[in-house]
């Protein structure tokens, strides 16, 4: 706990999501210009964050719950090829399989949106390299389940609180000032920045 790295980390994991349009700041504005509403655009905000944080913590939980029955090296093999082999298949076959809903969806239904997507994408996975610094030990594995399961709640709450700054002040700047014809004209392919970061966390756990 006394490391701010892996902490910078996981809020720096949280801005590079809530950049991603993917991750919901692109569905948060075409709602509010199909409802010409910026007061449905800040709504937006909640459920996207609820579903981004009810994914990341399922997979969070999986790895502390793992960890107490799997040894570091182990854990941390499995966790990279799973990893890799999403990263592999993103690069082969691309991002195509997206969870769709519709403009006129309820806040239920954006939550969902979001838990899908998240899910899909492997976001929850990004965080296991820092979420494993802070909760396991080369001698005893996971550090106690009374332990790592506040670590791993306070991780969420770092990178979802993170993730929806960002995702706030994007979308509140193209809704209000730049609409999403400017965005044509400077769009980065973040499904190939997305793949090249699950790649990148899956080595770092190989070689840490």
């Amino acid at each position: 706990m006394t490391n701010i790295w892996p902490w910078l980390s996981l809020a720096g994991l949280g801005a590079f999501h809530g950049v991603n349009p993917a991750m919901g700041w692109l569905f948060a504005v075409a709602l509010g210009l199909h409802r010409q509403s910026a007061r449905i655009v800040w709504l937006s905000l909640v459920p996207i964050a609820l579903g981004h944080a009810a994914s990341i913590a399922m997979v969070l939980l999986a790895v502390t719950a793992f960890g107490t029955i799997l040894d570091l090296p182990n854990l941390q093999l499995a966790a990279a090829s799973i990893i890799l082999a999403l990263a592999g298949y993103y690069a082969i076959f691309g991002h195509r399989h997206r969870a769709r809903v519709g403009l006129r969806t309820g806040m239920a239904g954006l939550a969902l949106w979001s838990f899908l997507m998240a899910t899909s994408h492997g976001a929850g996975l990004m965080l296991v390299p820092a979420v494993l610094s802070l909760c396991l030990t080369n001698e005893a594995g996971i550090a106690g389940m009374g332990n790592s399961l506040p670590i791993s709640l306070a991780a969420v709450g770092v990178h979802t609180g993170a993730m929806l700054a960002v995702i706030a002040v994007i979308a509140l700047i193209v809704f209000s000032r730049l609409g999403l014809g400017a965005l044509r004209s400077a769009w980065i392919n973040f499904d190939r920045l997305w793949t090249l970061a699950l790649g990148a966390t899956g080595i770092i756990l190989l070689i840490s």
